[in-house]
């Protein structure tokens, strides 16, 4: 007879945490748009300024 693997917590927690943090990255760069700022990301392992 074989037992069921109980789902590990930690897998929702990181798919809950990648959400939060894809709704943030959106947010911010709503918000960048309307006072016409730059948002920076890497690049090629560059820190670069992009207009949103």
């Amino acid at each position: 007879m074989k037992t069921r693997t109980a789902k590990p917590k930690h897998d929702d927690f990181s798919r809950a945490v990648g959400r939060s943090l894809r709704r943030a990255a959106k947010e911010a760069r709503r918000i960048a748009r309307m006072y016409g700022t730059p948002v920076y990301v890497m690049k090629n392992g560059k820190v670069v300024a992009e207009k949103p």
